[in-house]
């Protein structure tokens, strides 16, 4: 078995679910309530898509916040 390492910075939400533990429903309504925030913790993709920075969770994790 090989082992593959990346370094991801943004996902979609799906995937940020399932390295987080976070439902779908969470993550949107953190961005409805403006605690994650646009350009920080998240993008739209050209395609309208959201993004998530997993850069940015990791240290709003380590913040406490």
């Amino acid at each position: 078995m090989s082992t593959i390492a990346a370094n991801i910075r943004y996902t979609l939400i799906p995937v940020f679910c399932a390295i987080t533990g976070y439902t779908d429903k969470a993550v949107r309504r953190k961005i409805e309530d403006g605690i994650w925030i646009e350009g920080r913790h998240y993008r739209r993709a050209p395609d309208g898509h959201i993004t998530m920075n997993v850069e940015e969770y990791y240290k709003w994790v380590e913040q406490g916040a």
